[in-house]
C-alpha cells in the first residue's frame, strides 16, 4: 500500500525512566528492573490497536477519533497509513494480512496485499454488531473478537441484545457466540499453544479471564480470573500475558500470577510485540505511542 503524506505528529524519541514494579523474581527474565520506556509520538487523539508488520518493518496502529490507521517506523516516524471507519483493534492473519475492527462501520475488515479492503463479517444472525473492538486470529483461520458498544455510532441503535464474544469461521461464513460472561468484553488473545483464550472485561466486571479452548471451537469454564480492569493484551512466546490497565502494563504468568507492572506516562490502551527480534513491546496510550525493550519475544501466529 502506498504510504500517505507524513503527518505532523512526529516527535523526538526521548527516554523516560520506566517504573518497573517487580512483584515476582520470575519477571526479571522478561523485563529488566531498570528498563526504559521511550516515547515515539504524541499529539494523537486516542491511540489503540498496535500491530507489527514484519514484511514492511512498520508498526500500524489506530487513532480512533481521527478515523485513521497510522504507521510508525524507525526511519520515517509517524505517517498516515490509510483512512478507517474509526478502527480500533488490529492483528495479522497467517498470511500476514491486516485484520481490523471498525467501530463506526460495525464490522471487521481485511486489508489485502494490493491495499483493497474485504469486509469479513458485520452481522450475527442478520443483526449488525455493536462495534467490534478487538480480535485474535487462530491458526485455523478463525477470528475471535469482542463486541462491546463503546464505538456504536451516535443515532444508531443496538441490534443484538448482548455484548458478547464471537468466533467467525471464514471458510463457512458462520458466526457463533462463544462467551456471554462479560459486561464489556474488550482485549482478547490466545496462548502460544492456542489451548486457552484470554479475554478482558473493562466494564463492571473489571477482570481478565483465561478460558480453555475446546477442539469443537467452544470455550470451557474460566481456568482463572485476574481481578482489575484491562483493555488490550498480548502474549509472549513463553505464554506470559501482558495487559494494559490504569496503572500501566501488567504482566501475568500462565497461571494468572501477577509478575510485574510497567508504568507508562499515559494510561495505556493496548500493546503489541514487534521489531526485528520481536522483543520490543509497543504501547498505545491515549495521545501517545511508546515502546520498551524486553528480554523475551512475543508469540507469533503459526
Amino acid at each position: 500500500m502506498k504510504t500517505l503524506a507524513l503527518a505532523c505528529l512526529c516527535c523526538a524519541v526521548f527516554p523516560l525512566h520506566a517504573q518497573v514494579t517487580i512483584t515476582d523474581p520470575a519477571a526479571l527474565s522478561l523485563v529488566a528492573a531498570d528498563a526504559k520506556v521511550e516515547k515515539l509520538a504524541g499529539g494523537l487523539k486516542f491511540t489503540e490497536g498496535p500491530v507489527w508488520l514484519p514484511d514492511r518493518k512498520i508498526l500500524v496502529f489506530s487513532d480512533i477519533p481521527a478515523a485513521a490507521l497510522m504507521q510508525w517506523s524507525e526511519a520515517g516516524g509517524v505517517a498516515k497509513f490509510r483512512p478507517s471507519e474509526n478502527a480500533n483493534g488490529n492483528t495479522l492473519d497467517a498470511a500476514g494480512r491486516l485484520i481490523t475492527c471498525q467501530h463506526s462501520a460495525r464490522n471487521i475488515v481485511r486489508t489485502e496485499k494490493d491495499g483493497t479492503l474485504t469486509v469479513l463479517v458485520d452481522r450475527h444472525e442478520g443483526k449488525r454488531f455493536n462495534s467490534p473492538n478487538d480480535v485474535a486470529v487462530k491458526s485455523d483461520g478463525t477470528l475471535w473478537f469482542t463486541d462491546p458498544p463503546y464505538g456504536l455510532p451516535k443515532g444508531q441503535a443496538k441490534e443484538l441484545e448482548g455484548n458478547w464474544v464471537y468466533r467467525f469461521d471464514p471458510a463457512t461464513k458462520r458466526t457463533t457466540v462463544v462467551c456471554k460472561d462479560f459486561d464489556m468484553p474488550n482485549g482478547i488473545a490466545f496462548s502460544p499453544d492456542e489451548a486457552r483464550l484470554y479475554i478482558a472485561d473493562s466494564g463492571k466486571g473489571q477482570r481478565v479471564g483465561a478460558f480453555e479452548v475446546k477442539p469443537d471451537g467452544t470455550l470451557g469454564t474460566a481456568l482463572w480470573w485476574a481481578e482489575g480492569g484491562s483493555d488490550g493484551m498480548r502474549v509472549d512466546g513463553k505464554g506470559n500475558l501482558y495487559t494494559t490497565a490504569a496503572d500501566g502494563v501488567r504482566i501475568y504468568n500462565p497461571d494468572g500470577k501477577r509478575l510485574a507492572t510497567i508504568a507508562i506516562p499515559e494510561q495505556p490502551a493496548n500493546c503489541a510485540f514487534g521489531g526485528e527480534d520481536f522483543k520490543t513491546l509497543f504501547i498505545t496510550a491515549r495521545t501517545g505511542l511508546y515502546r520498551v525493550r524486553l528480554n523475551v519475544a512475543g508469540a507469533r501466529l503459526k
